[in-house]
């Protein structure tokens, strides 16, 4: 099968290639997906350069964490899917194996592609909208009725937590540049900072949550906000985490979702009512991952970037 792969690390320019690779074992749990489409994250570039990977490969990696596509198989102890069903999956963050034909994944971390969305769509979905849904329900327990301020919402965590706090019921201010401004009030936004052109700091009125996805001086500012007793979770690390929630009177923690199939059917539920729609901009062809990457890469995308895989 066709495959993004990496035979070791380095810039994403000079260490990943499409190529050919074995098709996976299907174990008795697994659900074998014919991929069709897969997103494109962050952590792709990074395991790519060997972010947290002190050792060389051993063999060629396949990279990617989401997938949507069409069941080709299953393992003899799947009970939930069949062949033929479309769906989407977070994939197991120790394997990886995304951006490929086909994708062998734990029928746990599996769940039914929303009818209504398209397979790049729901490819986009996963990893963000977990992580947004574990933010704002599993790390902070947002409630109706709260305020919760979104560092940068036109990013793809952003853009799902705006849009999953809304339906938890909050009012929802974001920081984003001013060309994204109409794109998060389209998606709910209640209240929008240019973080450009004002200090949110001093436009803002207190928050019981903040949710942080951009880190350094963002993030030390943003506790400032907090009412007493608040929460600020963060995507990206907290330097001395223990001393400002002790300073500020508030908690704190930084996480990395975990892959879960029934919150990625509750996400698909959502979807299907119309409170959660995917933000993509950019689909290329799994030949061009490499250029996929290198986009994701520079960052301050407004939508996601999504790898097409046709059958």
């Amino acid at each position: 099968m066709k495959a993004a792969v990496i035979h070791s690390y380095g810039p994403v320019a000079d260490v990943v290639t499409v190529g050919e690779v074995p098709a996976p074992a299907v174990g008795p749990r697994d659900v074998l997906i014919e991929a069709r489409a897969a997103g494109v994250n962050p952590i792709d570039h990074l395991i790519a350069k060997g972010f947290m990977q002190p050792e060389g490969l051993a063999q060629a990696r396949v990279l990617g964490n989401e997938v949507a596509g069409v069941v080709a198989a299953v393992g003899d102890a799947v009970t939930g899917f069949a062949v033929g069903d479309q769906v989407f999956a977070r994939v197991d963050p120790q394997l990886g194996a995304a951006f490929a034909e086909f994708v062998a994944v734990d029928e746990s971390l599996v769940a039914a592609k929303p009818a209504s969305i398209s397979f790049e769509e729901a490819a986009s979905l996963p990893l963000v909208a977990l992580t947004a849904w574990q933010a704002l329900t599993e790390q902070s327990q947002l409630l109706a009725g709260q305020r919760v301020l979104i560092h940068g919402g036109a990013g793809g965590v952003g853009a799902a937590a705006i849009q999953i706090a809304k339906h938890l019921g909050a009012e929802v201010v974001t920081t984003v540049s001013a060309d994204s401004v109409e794109l998060v009030r389209g998606l709910g936004a209640d209240q929008v900072v240019d973080y450009r052109s004002e200090k949110f700091e001093e436009v803002v009125a207190p928050v019981d949550v903040v949710l942080d996805t951009v880190g350094g001086d963002t993030q030390d500012r943003s506790f400032a906000l907090l009412k007493p007793g608040g929460t600020l979770v963060s995507i990206v690390f907290i330097p001395d985490v223990e001393a400002k929630k002790a300073q500020w009177g508030v908690q704190a923690s930084a996480f990395f979702m975990h892959p879960d199939g029934a919150q990625l059917a509750r996400i698909a539920e959502l979807v299907a009512s119309g409170e959660l729609r995917p933000v993509v901009q950019t689909v290329l062809p799994l030949d061009r991952a490499a250029d996929a990457l290198t986009q994701v890469e520079r960052g301050r995308a407004r939508g996601r970037t999504v790898l097409s895989i046709p059958s």
